[in-house]
C-alpha cells in the first residue's frame, strides 16, 4: 500500500503537493494526517475539482510499504503516520522545501530543494519530466506558492518561486482564482484578537535583538490564526514574533522571523513543533500559557545567537603603547582617554602584552615610574576572534575573569572588549534580570541594533531618503562606513524634522566628501584641522561630514585635542546619550540604529544625561546646551546631570575659561600647536551657545533655568535675576511675539533683541566688554552697541514726550533696526510709549508720499537741496494726516512751496 500524506493542519502547500504528488504516484492513496486550515477546507467545499481523499482511520497503518511524505519530514507533524515508519521494509520517499532540523526522518528518495514553497519543487518536477497539468492543477499549485511565499515577500522567496508561477501562468493558472484563497480581510472577530495580541505584546532584548512575544486566552479553536499573527507582524515591521495562544486545551505557538540571527525553526521544534528559519509552528499540550512562556524565554537565550557578536561589540582602533615606554607616560596616557588597561603592540599590530591602571599605579608608587612597561606588563592572556560569539566572550570575562579581550585576526589587534562593554550589554537585556526586577511595562524599550528602515520611510522625504541611500552607496564602493549621527537620528525617533544632515565616516572624512561631491555634482569645503568637509549640493542643501573621532583634554575647561577614531568612541566624546546614536548609511545595514549606550531610554524617559561624569569640566558650555534641548524638547535634566551642573558652577569653570589655555602653557607647557589652534576658543563657543538659546521659540524658561544654576553671573557679574529684569524680558518676549504674529516679510535676529534685553542695565562700556569676551563677531557687536546707545536715548526722550506727533515719532525711530524696536519696547515701561513703537511699525514706517523727485522735475522745480526740503515736508504732512491724496500734495505744493514764474 503507498500512501501519501502532509503535516498536521495542513495548508494549500500541503494541499497541492500531495496532489502533485499523486501524479507522480498514481495508485498511491492521499490521506490528511490531521486537520485542515479553514481556507484550505473552504477551498475543497467549494471547488468544482474532485479530489479523493481517504480517512485516516480507514487506513491500516501496519500494512503501508512506501509512506510518500510532502511539505515536511519531522515525525510529530505527521501525527497517526509516524507509527508506519517501524514498518519492516518501509520506502519512505520525501518531497519538502524546509532547512535540515534536527531528527528529520531520512528518505530513500529525498528531493529537498531550498524554494519558498514545496509546490515550487513539484513544479520543477513537472517541467524536467514534461508531465502535463490542467488548468486548475495549475492554479492549485500558484494558489501554494503565492501562500508560502506571503505574495513573494517572505524572506524565503527564492527566484525559483517566481519562475515557477510564470510557468504556471503560461498554462492557464487562474490568479483571480488564487487571490479569492490567499487574500483575506479580517472578519470583525479575527481583528479583536489582532488588538488583543498587540496589547499584549512585550519586547524582550536578547543579545542585543528586538524579539517580541504576545500571548492570548481564547476558549476555542480559532481558524487562521496565523493570518492574525502574520497581519500584527506586518502592521509595527517587526523582525521577530512569537505569538502563544491557548485555545481550548491546547497551546499553539506560531513564530516568525525575517532575521537570520532567529532560526525560528529550531524554536518551534524544541516544542515538537517545525518549519523553516523564518517561519515555524508548534501545538504543544499538557502544559499551562506560562511555562509555555517560560520555555520559550529560556529557548531564545539558547539559540538567538549573534553571528559576529565580537566585531559588533569591540572598541577600535585600539588606543595603545608600545614596550619601550616608561610606566610614567603608560599613566598619562590612561588618564587621557580614561582607560583602564592598555595594549602593548609591536610595530602597531601585534600584541606583546597588557598592562592596568592598578599596575601602573602600584609601580608608581614603589618609585618604577622611570622603567619601561615591558618589565611589568602581563604576558599571559587570551584573545578572541571578530566572530566570537556572546558565549565566549561571557567565558573569559565572567568564568576566567579576564576584564580585557584583545580581539585578534591573522594576529593583528583589531579591537578589544572590556568587562563594561559585557556589563553594558547584559545589563540592558531583559533576560538576564531577575524576574522581580522587572515589570512588563518596564521592559528596555530599545536593543543596540533597531532598524529604522520604516521610520524613515514614513518620517523623511523622498529626497532626503535617496540622498541617504546614496551616500552609504558611495561609502561601501570606496570601502568606507558611513553613518548619520546626532540631533537627525534623536528627533528621527521622536518623529519630528530635522533635515540637518550630519555624516560620519570611519577612516578620512575629507576623502569620503569629495567620493561624495562629485557623485552628486555637488562642491566641497574643507577643514583640514579636523579632517571634516561640507558638501553642498546643486539643489540648494548641505550635508557636513566628519571623520570619526576622540576628543581627550589635557585639563579642565581646556581645547579638546582631536584624534582618529571608531563610530563607537566617536559617540562616546558627544554632549548628551540623546546626541550619542548612529544610523547605518551603508547598503548591507542601511537603516539599521547604533545605539552603544541604551541613548533610547533616556529619549523614552524624556532625560537630558551626559555620558561620563567629566564632561561638563572638560567642556563647560555643555551645560548651555543641557538646558537648551531640555527647554526646547520638554524634556527633564536628569539627577545626576544636574548636580554635575552644579558641581561645575562651584569649580568656577565658566569664568576661567579665557585663561585656563594661557595659564597652562605657561606652568606646565604642555600644550602643542595642534591642542593651541585647534577650532574656536571658549569665549566664541560660548556666544554661539547663548544665541542658540535665545534663538528658541521661548527662551525665556531657558534663562529662567540659567538663574536657577546661578549661572548667568558667569556671563556677567552685574547680571542679577531680579523682578525687573524678568519684567524686562517678559515685555521683550511679548513684542517679539507680536512682531511675528504681523507675519511680515522682514528678518529679525531674535537672538539680538533677547541679548540686548539681557543686557539691558549693563553701561555701554561694560557691554563692549561682554562682547570682546565671548568674541562677538565684530559686525554683530558694532550693530548691538550702536542699538543699544540708541535705545538709551529714544528711550528717554519717549518717556519725556509721551504725547509725539506721527511726523516727529518718525524721525525719532527711523533709524532703529528692527532689532533696535523690539528691544525698545521691551525697554519702555510706559504703555504709551510701547504703542507708539507698535504704531510706527505697523503704519509709520510704511508710509510714502504719492508725490516724488520725478514729479517735482515735471512740475518745473529746479534740482537740488529744494527736493530734499520739500519731500521731508511732503512726508511729514502725510504722516501728520495734513494730506491724503496725491492732489492734496499737489494743492499742499502750490501753497508752501510755490513755483515763480519769470
Amino acid at each position: 500500500m503507498e500512501v501519501i500524506t502532509t503535516h498536521l493542519n495542513a495548508d494549500f502547500d500541503g494541499l497541492a503537493s500531495m496532489i502533485a504528488a499523486k501524479k507522480l504516484y498514481p495508485n498511491a492513496l492521499m490521506s490528511f494526517s490531521g486537520s485542515q486550515e479553514k481556507p484550505l477546507r473552504d477551498f475543497l467545499n467549494r471547488s468544482a475539482q474532485t479530489y479523493k481523499f481517504e480517512r485516516l482511520k480507514n487506513i491500516p497503518l501496519t500494512q503501508i510499504k512506501r509512506l510518500i511524505i510532502v511539505d515536511t519530514r519531522q515525525p510529530s507533524r505527521i501525527g497517526p503516520f509516524a507509527e508506519c515508519l517501524k514498518n519492516p521494509g518501509l520506502e519512505i520517499h520525501l518531497y519538502d522545501h524546509h532547512p535540515d532540523a534536527p531528527g528529520d526522518i531520512k528518505g530513500n528518495l529525498e528531493e529537498i530543494r531550498n524554494t519558498g514553497s514545496t509546490a515550487t519543487i513539484f513544479t520543477q518536477i513537472f517541467q524536467q519530466k514534461m508531465i502535463p497539468l490542467t488548468e486548475a492543477d495549475a492554479t492549485l499549485l500558484a494558489m501554494a506558492i503565492y501562500e508560502d511565499t506571503g505574495s513573494f515577500t517572505f524572506d524565503t522567496t527564492t527566484p525559483a518561486d517566481l519562475e515557477a508561477v510564470a510557468w504556471l501562468l503560461k498554462i492557464g493558472a487562474e490568479l483571480q482564482t488564487v487571490s479569492q484563497f490567499i487574500s483575506h480581510e479580517l472578519t470583525s472577530h479575527q481583528v479583536t484578537l489582532l488588538h488583543d495580541l498587540i496589547k499584549s505584546a512585550t519586547t524582550y532584548t536578547i543579545q542585543g535583538i528586538d524579539i517580541v512575544v504576545s500571548k492570548i486566552n481564547v476558549p476555542e479553536y480559532v481558524d487562521e490564526f496565523a493570518l492574525i499573527v502574520r497581519r500584527f507582524m506586518t502592521m509595527e515591521n517587526l523582525n521577530t514574533l512569537f505569538a502563544v495562544a491557548k485555545m481550548g486545551d491546547r497551546i499553539y505557538l506560531i513564530c516568525r522571523s525575517r532575521i537570520p540571527e532567529v532560526n525560528v525553526g529550531e524554536i518551534a521544534s524544541d516544542f515538537g513543533g517545525g518549519g523553516h528559519a523564518s517561519a515555524a509552528s508548534a501545538a504543544i499540550k499538557n502544559i499551562t500559557l506560562t511555562q509555555v512562556e517560560e520555555k520559550l524565554i529560556h529557548l531564545l537565550h539558547k539559540h538567538v545567537r549573534p553571528a559576529s557578536l565580537a566585531r559588533e561589540l569591540m572598541s577600535s582602533p585600539v588606543i595603545s603603547a608600545t614596550p619601550n615606554i616608561s610606566i610614567n607616560v603608560a599613566s598619562q596616557i590612561l588618564d587621557r582617554y580614561n582607560v583602564t588597561v592598555l595594549p602593548i603592540l609591536q610595530n602597531k599590530k601585534k600584541v606583546l602584552g597588557i598592562i592596568s591602571r592598578r599596575v601602573v599605579s602600584k609601580a608608581i608608587f614603589h618609585g618604577l615610574g622611570d622603567l619601561p612597561v615591558s618589565e611589568y606588563m602581563t604576558t599571559e592572556f587570551e584573545s578572541l576572534a571578530p566572530n566570537a560569539t556572546l558565549a565566549d566572550i561571557q567565558e573569559l570575562i565572567i568564568e576566567h575573569r579576564q576584564r580585557f579581550i584583545p580581539v585578534i585576526e591573522r594576529g593583528i589587534i583589531q579591537g578589544v572588549i572590556t568587562r563594561t562593554d559585557l556589563l553594558n550589554l547584559l545589563v540592558n537585556d531583559p533576560g538576564h534580570l531577575p524576574k522581580n526586577m522587572l515589570d512588563s511595562h518596564d521592559q528596555p524599550s530599545t536593543e543596540r541594533n533597531r532598524n529604522l528602515n520604516s521610520l524613515i520611510v514614513e518620517h523623511l522625504n523622498r529626497e532626503t531618503i535617496i540622498l541617504l541611500r546614496t551616500i552609504g552607496e558611495v561609502a561601501h564602493d570606496h570601502g568606507y562606513n558611513a553613518y548619520a549621527v546626532g540631533g537627525f537620528v534623536r528627533d528621527l525617533l521622536l518623529r519630528q524634522k530635522n533635515l540637518d544632515l550630519d555624516i560620519v565616516v570611519e577612516s578620512d572624512g575629507i576623502d569620503f566628501a569629495k567620493k561624495l561631491a562629485a557623485k552628486l555634482g555637488g562642491e566641497i569645503r574643507t577643514h583640514e584641522k579636523f579632517n571634516t568637509a561640507l558638501v553642498l549640493l546643486p539643489n540648494g542643501g548641505k550635508v557636513d561630514v566628519a571623520t570619526a573621532r576622540l576628543e581627550y583634554y589635557e585639563y579642565p575647561a581646556a581645547m579638546p585635542t582631536v584624534e582618529l577614531s571608531s563610530i563607537k568612541l566617536d559617540l562616546y566624546r558627544r554632549d548628551f546619550t540623546i546626541n550619542a546614536m548612529a544610523i547605518h548609511l551603508n547598503p548591507d545595514t542601511f537603516g539599521t540604529l547604533v545605539d552603544f549606550f541604551n541613548c533610547q531610554n533616556d529619549l523614552k524617559d524624556q532625560k537630558i544625561r551626559i555620558l561620563h561624569n567629566l564632561s561638563f569640566v572638560e567642556d563647560p558650555t555643555r551645560v548651555f546646551r543641557a538646558i537648551r534641548f531640555e527647554q526646547r524638547m520638554g524634556f527633564k535634566i536628569g539627577k545626576h546631570t544636574e548636580r554635575l551642573i552644579k558641581s561645575a558652577v562651584k569649580m568656577d569653570l565658566f569664568d576661567s575659561f579665557p585663561h585656563a589655555i594661557e595659564h597652562k602653557a605657561e606652568t606646565e607647557n604642555l600644550l602643542d600647536d595642534r591642542t593651541k589652534n585647534s577650532g574656536k576658543s571658549f569665549g566664541y563657543r560660548f556666544y554661539c551657545e547663548i544665541k542658540l538659546i535665545l534663538s528658541e521659540e521661548d527662551p525665556l524658561k531657558a534663562i529662567d533655568r540659567m538663574a536657577q544654576f546661578k549661572i548667568l553671573k558667569f556671563l556677567h557679574p552685574q547680571l542679577k535675576f531680579d523682578p525687573r529684569l524678568q519684567q524686562i524680558l517678559e515685555d521683550t518676549k511679548q513684542a517679539v511675539d507680536w512682531h511675528r504674529l504681523l507675519y511680515l516679510d522682514e528678518p529679525c535676529h531674535q537672538w539680538m533683541v533677547y541679548l540686548l534685553a539681557l543686557t539691558a542695565r549693563i553701561n555701554i562700556n561694560e557691554f563692549d566688554t561682554f562682547c570682546q569676551h565671548f568674541e562677538v563677531p565684530s559686525r554683530f557687536r558694532q550693530l548691538m552697541l550702536k542699538t543699544k546707545q540708541q535705545v538709551i536715548s529714544t528711550s528717554n526722550i519717549l518717556k519725556k514726550n509721551p504725547a509725539l506727533q506721527p511726523s516727529q515719532l518718525f524721525n525719532l525711530l527711523q533709524d532703529l533696526t528692527i532689532e533696535g524696536l523690539l528691544f525698545l519696547m521691551g525697554m519702555t515701561k510706559e504703555e504709551s510709549g510701547k504703542k507708539s513703537v507698535s504704531l510706527y511699525i505697523t503704519r509709520l514706517r510704511h508710509i510714502k508720499t504719492h508725490v516724488h523727485g520725478a514729479d517735482l522735475k515735471k512740475m518745473g522745480y529746479q534740482t537740488g537741496p529744494l527736493y530734499r526740503t520739500i519731500l521731508e515736508r511732503l512726508l511729514k504732512a502725510r504722516l501728520d494726516n495734513l494730506t491724503k491724496t496725491r492732489q492734496d500734495e499737489i494743492d499742499y505744493l502750490q501753497t508752501n512751496f510755490p513755483l515763480t514764474r519769470d
